[in-house]
């Protein structure tokens, strides 16, 4: 076994049992070559949206304390 995968496995210690068995699904999927149905795959708009949304990070543009507590106050009600 790696290092890496010997660190991975001992931060999966600590993680809660179902996040424990959340992992192990996911690694017996890759193992065996199947997909998790549970996998979301991004619409052309989600991929577009991101696409956008990296964009405006790499110029260095982030929204303001006020703006992401009004957001907040929209969808906390």
């Amino acid at each position: 076994m790696t290092k890496l995968l010997e660190q991975v496995f001992e931060e999966a210690k600590r993680l809660p049992p179902e996040k424990q068995d959340e992992l192990a699904r996911a690694i017996i999927n890759i193992m065996s070559g199947r997909s998790d149905d549970d996998v979301y795959v991004l619409s052309e708009a989600e991929r577009a949206a991101i696409e956008v949304a990296r964009r405006q990070v790499a110029r260095g543009e982030f929204a303001s304390e006020e703006e992401i507590e009004a957001l907040f106050k929209t969808y906390a009600s």
